[in-house]
């Protein structure tokens, strides 16, 4: 069976992919790492305009499980980011990467974490907004949310 929904997440993959290709969104571009591995994907986000990070180049790697879209993938920055919701080995930390169902700490809806609707592009969406609008009440990085906070101040 696993091998079946192995199956069915690299078929989805291979969609989501060439209709990327075919309407590229504003913001990022997106393509395999490897062209034998479609689980495994290189994201090029442009920073949002007025933002820290406006024009600005990050580039990030999306992995996906075996059982996508039943399952989120990660995302990880390559490229140096200093943001309260990226940890500072570059992971990603926003609500719709995290696993369906309740949140053990109570911090997220079961509504806000990821659901098989997703697809990669509204995760890019999703982290160029987090770019625009960081979350800094639950920071992956306290020093960036502190640094975030003070710059914001009036």
């Amino acid at each position: 069976m696993a091998g079946a929904t192995t199956s069915q997440a690299s078929l989805l993959l291979a969609k989501q992919l060439r209709d990327l290709m075919k309407n590229p969104v504003d913001g990022f571009s997106a393509g395999l790492v490897d062209d034998s591995n479609v689980f495994e994907w290189q994201v090029t986000i442009i920073g949002p305009p007025d933002t820290l990070y406006d024009g600005g180049y990050f580039n990030a790697i999306m992995t996906f499980p075996a059982n996508y879209p039943n399952s989120p993938p990660t995302v990880r920055f390559t490229s140096e980011m200093w943001h309260p919701n990226v940890y500072p080995d570059g992971r990603v930390c926003i609500s719709i990467l995290h696993p369906p169902g309740e949140d053990p700490n109570g911090y997220e809806l079961a509504s806000e974490r990821w659901t098989p609707v997703h697809t990669v592009e509204s995760i890019v969406v999703s982290i160029i907004s987090m770019l625009s609008s960081p979350n800094d009440e639950s920071p992956a990085n306290i020093d960036a949310a502190v640094s975030y906070n003070i710059l914001k101040v009036p």
